[in-house]
């Protein structure tokens, strides 16, 4: 027995460990179990509880007295054992009684599910075919089967309130139907509604998985591995939830008690809250699922696997352990002794972005990555071993930069001397000089030393990082230098200053300058006109650099050979000389007189006098080629509306006799 946490919450797994043969003798099997620590935790709740083969269905009867797996599916009709149907892989469907085989029938078509209608004692089958084929077991007869419009179906159920009858189809589409009337009631795109912003999948989400919950509330499965809970009078899905591994959903069950849903694929089983969506538990069984089954009113969990072997956990937080196994709830405290987690240790948490870029996302869904929370783990050597891959020197700058930390940690446990460091040299010494007049100030007013730069944590970087080396040819540190120095000059006199007053013996608490408010401001106004000629001064510089940089760009620009260029003229064009250019540019330059006898000698320009002695002036503006041709073919039209033209004059009124008709 081997017991897990996640999320705080206990697992027991009460079939891991190994076996014994039956055919060891009883002193063997002591002398194994006294060695062997996995065999002496093992608890065999159920006797030979294997199967020849796999099992895909497992149930529990309404007794809870039962346990029931098989191949393909089955349903249990009574209370107990005495009833059951089973569907079987070559289209046959048999009933069973208490005493063992009672009759068996075939179905057109190949089945994958059935449900049981306890009002009207139909078996409704669906499968590889579009139909719904109805067996009513009172009559012992086939009924009129349900045409439906989907190609395949894979999973149907009937709700357990008011008896509807949905099915899931391949194309990703829920049909709910009505039993009484046999029409169809409604239709659920599910395969549209589990495509979000935060899911990739890869074709049409068939539906593989169905489960009714009370009257409203529906949990459908997706073949691309995404859970979506509906109330059945909306047509949006109320929470989507992805497994993240693109695996068909198994089997959905749902826990009252917590309101939890217990959904399945063949690799994990998550446990999450059907209001908020969130984890509450999960965990991976050591073969591939098919097949889920929750004990009635009890925290027992079972799983038909793809392996002849059943597993069987107890979760105390779901429910007590059933009746026949209640000792299990008094082995609790030894069991936690020794808990086995599954915080992943050995593991590392990647992102499918962080897949990507290590060019490992095509093993999303395989056994070397699970899927946890917003990605996935992977077992921490093959993470190395992919980024050392995806970049092979990255490995070394970091063994270097952490060599480098060593040995800086190292320096700093020797007796310190006073060394620059390596970045902002000239920071450093300025504020290692203002910090020792500062300390001297102190000592002699009894003052506190305020903290230095140099050793707070917060400005540590600046002085390491060469990212943040001051740029003393910039722009901004020339123009704010002049201030800086011109401040750092005046703190100086001012310190000067006080160390005399000390000597003196004097104190002036209210201007501890030591000078009049006149001669201060004065000085102040001497400090600022000096610091703005050193700005102007800076900024006469910056222009002037700029100046030879433009220069010398345009000498450059200059001292290159421009090459060539071809232009190839549309087919239809005349090529026209650069000579109609040059002539433009040359009459520009002329005077309004040379231009206006020019444009009289051409006779684009009529120029008369006028009856009050004043000039006037007639243009006749030049006409592109495009004009010219559209008032040509607009003169051909015209022509030959005229040619076609019919006189109207035969047309007359009856009445009036020589009258037009109008």
């Amino acid at each position: 027995m081997q017991v897990s946490s996640l999320n705080e919450v206990k697992i027991y797994s009460l079939s891991a460990g190994r076996s014994l043969p039956e055919w060891l003798s009883d002193r063997k099997k002591r002398a194994l179990q006294k060695k062997d620590v996995d065999i002496r935790r093992r608890i065999e709740l159920i006797q030979d509880f294997e199967m020849p083969t796999v099992s895909t269905k497992i149930k529990v009867s309404r007794d809870g007295q039962y346990i029931m797996a098989v191949v393909v599916t089955f349903e249990i009709l009574s209370d107990d054992y005495s009833k059951i149907v089973f569907l079987e892989c070559g289209r046959f469907v048999e009933f069973h009684s208490q005493h063992g085989h009672y009759y068996k029938t075939r179905i057109p078509k190949f089945g994958r599910d059935f449900s049981y209608h306890y009002p009207s004692c139909d078996l409704y089958f669906v499968g590889a075919s579009s139909e719904v084929y109805r067996l009513n077991l009172e009559q012992g007869r086939f009924l009129n089967s349900l045409q439906t419009e989907a190609s395949e179906s894979n999973v149907c159920d009937i709700n357990p309130v008011h008896f509807l009858f949905a099915m899931g189809t391949a194309e990703g589409k829920v049909e709910c139907w009505d039993p009484r009337t046999r029409n169809r009631v409604g239709l659920l795109d599910c395969a549209l509604s589990s495509v979000t912003a935060d899911t990739e999948i890869e074709g049409l989400p068939s539906i593989s998985a169905l489960k009714f919950d009370g009257a409203l509330n529906m949990a459908v499965g997706t073949s691309t591995g995404q859970v979506l809970l509906y109330d059945l009078r909306s047509s949006n899905p109320l929470i989507v939830k992805d497994h993240h591994y693109g695996l068909p959903i198994k089997s959905i069950q749902f826990q009252h008690q917590l309101d939890l849903i217990i959904s399945a694929d063949s690799r994990i089983i998550k446990m999450w809250n059907k209001d908020t969506g969130k984890i509450f538990t999960s965990m991976e069984p050591e073969h591939e699922i098919n097949d889920v089954c929750l004990y009635p009113n009890s925290g027992m969990l079972m799983t038909a696997n793809e392996a002849p072997k059943m597993n069987i956990y107890y979760i105390p937080v779901l429910g007590p352990a059933p009746k026949w196994c209640s000792f299990l709830d008094n082995l609790t405290e030894e069991l936690e002794e020794n808990p086995e987690s599954t915080v992943y240790d050995d593991y590392k948490f990647v992102t499918r972005k962080d897949l990507e870029n290590l060019g490992l996302a095509h093993l999303i869904g395989s056994s070397l990555l699970r899927a946890y929370m917003h990605g996935f783990f992977m077992d921490i050597r093959l993470y190395h071993k992919a980024k050392m891959m995806a970049n092979p020197f990255a490995y070394e700058e970091y063994r270097r930069e952490k060599i480098r930390q060593k040995i800086e940690e190292t320096r700093a446990q020797r007796v310190q001397l006073k060394k620059l460091p390596k970045v902002n040299k000239e920071l450093a010494l300025k504020l290692i000089e203002e910090e020792g007049e500062d300390q001297q100030f102190s000592k002699k007013r009894k003052q506190k030393n305020l903290p230095s730069l140099l050793k707070d944590d917060r400005f540590k970087v600046m002085f390491e990082n060469p990212d943040f080396q001051v740029d003393e040819q910039s722009e901004e540190f020339r123009l704010l230098n002049p201030l800086v120095s011109k401040i750092s000059e005046k703190r100086k006199r001012k310190l000067k200053i006080l160390e005399e007053l000390e000597a003196q013996g004097q104190e002036e608490e209210e201007e501890p300058e030591g000078k009049a408010s006149d001669a201060e401001s004065s000085e102040s106004s001497d400090d600022e006109k000096g610091w703005v000629e050193e700005v102007r001064k800076q900024r006469k510089l910056l222009r002037q650099e700029e100046k030879l940089k433009r220069q010398e760009r345009l000498k450059e620009d200059q001292q290159t050979l421009l090459k060539p260029q071809f232009f190839e003229i549309k087919e239809g064009e005349e090529f026209r000389s650069f000579k109609d250019s040059a002539k433009k540019q040359k009459l520009m330059k002329k005077t309004l007189e040379d231009r206006l006898k020019l444009e009289e000698k051409l006779g684009t320009l009529n120029v008369s006098d006028t009856t009050v002695g004043s000039k006037q002036a007639t243009f006749k503006l030049k006409k592109s080629e495009q004009q010219r041709k559209q008032q040509e073919a607009e003169k051909l039209h015209r022509q030959e509306r005229k040619t076609l033209r019919r006189s109207a004059s035969h047309l007359r009124s009856r009445r009036g006799r020589g009258r037009l008709f109008h």
